[in-house]
């Protein structure tokens, strides 16, 4: 069963990105399907580099990972081009489902006359006009095999190329996009939602894939969830970015942007509510838990946990009833949790951190 599933376990930019690229190194994965659309950017540090993926999945940055666009994706080509380029990513690295819609100016129209951009804070890239008028089995509309830019990367026999590896014993990992609190079926803050499920299993069904080939769902989250910018929705605690740069000593503006928008997101103290319905809805084998120098900056200049960072993911675990299996300092440290858990005092990040 050599398939990983990353979600999210808020309102989205929980580091699914960091999170992926990490898990395919630590488990040598040679596939790696990036479902949704262009409406979220997902972040990672390669080799010191800092890189910002709409579509590819960020796996695709370690050299040898092949990288696949599902069936239930939604595609802005000339995103997923210029993302190809700037990756150097060759027809050998990129494999494209037929199937794949393409957004055109008729699903953003769409989405601008239903009011989303204004309604509930839509970035309005054309995802949800993409998915009703797919929905709505309009003639219309245009999928990846008849899109002439992209027939290079397109391959009618991609469902017998991943079954073919699967059986080879080949990892293949999935990076999800978007938040369990976005799900448009279970984020339970309709109409605040993003136009498709958000879950593991949603996340499932548009790589075409079995749940029976899944032995690794990794749930993310961070210590201070966010929402984007305008009328987004509710938010439990919610705060502001000086408060949370004061209580945790920055000493720097921590303000975060979206990527694909570039507005200022909301920020709010951390709430189980919406994490602890994940839980539920996923079953996740992994927890990985970023931001954590949001409850210390000064990890960021010591080699170890700092006591008050060390007691917060301590405390979060007793809220949650489960082990935070790894955190996040940083945009490119992973720490494992170490033997005897968080509180430990005698186990530095060099003995416990992969540096991604």
């Amino acid at each position: 069963m050599p398939v990983s599933v990353v979600v999210g376990g808020q309102y989205g930019s929980e580091g699914k990105g960091k999170v992926t690229h990490w898990l395919a190194r630590e488990q040598r994965a040679q596939y790696a399907m990036r479902v949704g659309g262009p409406n979220s950017g997902h972040t990672v540090v390669e080799n010191g580099r800092r890189v910002v993926l709409r579509h590819l999945p960020t796996p695709v940055l370690i050299d040898g990972v092949i990288g696949v666009v599902p069936a239930g994706a939604y595609l802005n080509v000339d995103v997923l081009l210029r993302e190809v380029e700037e990756t150097a990513l060759t027809k050998d690295r990129l494999m494209i489902n037929p199937s794949a819609v393409v957004i055109d100016d008729s699903m953003r129209a769409d989405e601008r006359k239903a009011g989303l951009v204004e309604g509930i804070a839509s970035t309005g890239q054309g995802v949800g006009g993409a998915v009703a008028q797919r929905t709505m089995r309009r003639s219309s509309v245009t999928f990846a095999g008849g899109t002439k830019s992209l027939r290079g990367f397109v391959r009618p026999d991609l469902d017998r190329i991943l079954a073919g590896a699967l059986a080879q014993g080949e990892r293949l990992i999935v990076e999800g996009t978007q938040g369990f609190g976005l799900s448009i079926l279970h984020g339970g803050h309709y109409p605040y939602a993003t136009s498709r499920d958000t879950t593991a299993a949603g996340a499932l069904s548009e790589v075409g894939l079995s749940p029976r080939d899944v032995d690794c769902v990794a749930l993310t989250l961070r210590t201070f969830p966010i929402r984007v910018a305008g009328n987004s929705g509710p938010m439990p605690l919610e705060t502001t970015w000086e408060a949370i740069a004061r209580d945790c000593g920055a000493g720097v503006d921590l303000t975060e942007f979206t990527t694909v928008t570039g507005r200022a997101r909301r920020v709010a103290e951390f709430h189980e509510e919406v994490v602890v319905r994940a839980i539920r809805a996923n079953r996740p084998d992994l927890v990985f838990l970023n931001h954590v120098d949001y409850f210390d900056f000064s990890v960021h200049e010591q080699p170890y946990l700092t006591d008050r960072a060390a007691q917060e993911v301590y405390e979060m675990e007793c809220r949650l009833r489960l082990e935070i299996d790894h955190i996040g300092v940083g945009p490119g440290r992973v720490i494992r949790r170490p033997v005897g858990g968080w509180l430990r005092r005698d186990i530095t990040f060099e003995a416990v951190a992969t540096i991604g």
